[in-house]
């Protein structure tokens, strides 16, 4: 991206954007110097609630599943802080799903929070399934897909 041409931002999406709506609890040891959360706390928070989600929705172990996701890419848009002692929920959607990867979009926001409300952060984390041998791409497994479909097809209202 050249100097010339600033990064475009996409608006903040809001809590009815995330079908799924995993709660988690902030610790004392999470907030920084700053008085908020640190910033890799939020990627702890994601990575822990898209694996408890697969673990209790789709069956997924991944200690000794024959195929089991990597994380190839993740991101996060820090919007507003948030802060312990704070009941918070991580929102996730499907944004893409391929033949042995999906795009989970991920989002941050206080319990409580309304659907029309804005997130406090945003990011994208992209799955792609190996085998457990080769490391190899293989298809996501059918629990997975079908858990990944009907996220994808889910409304919040």
């Amino acid at each position: 991206m050249s100097e010339s041409s600033p990064r475009r931002r996409e608006p903040v999406p809001t809590v009815g954007d995330f079908p799924v709506a995993w709660p988690v609890q902030t610790r004392w040891l999470d907030n920084d110097m700053f008085g908020h959360l640190n910033n890799t706390v939020y990627y702890a928070l994601f990575d822990t609630a898209i694996n408890a989600w697969l673990a209790r929705d789709a069956g997924a172990l991944p200690m000794t599943d024959a195929a089991f996701a990597v994380l190839a890419e993740s991101s996060c848009r820090f919007v507003s802080e948030v802060s312990y002692p704070e009941d918070l929920v991580v929102g996730l959607r499907v944004d893409r799903l391929g033949s042995s990867s999906v795009t989970l979009g991920t989002a941050l926001y206080a319990a409580g929070s309304a659907p029309g409300d804005p997130v406090a952060a945003v990011g994208d984390w992209v799955h792609v399934y190996v085998d457990r041998g080769t490391r190899r791409p293989v298809p996501i497994p059918p629990a997975a897909r079908a858990l990944y479909a009907q996220t994808a097809s889910a409304r919040v209202e």
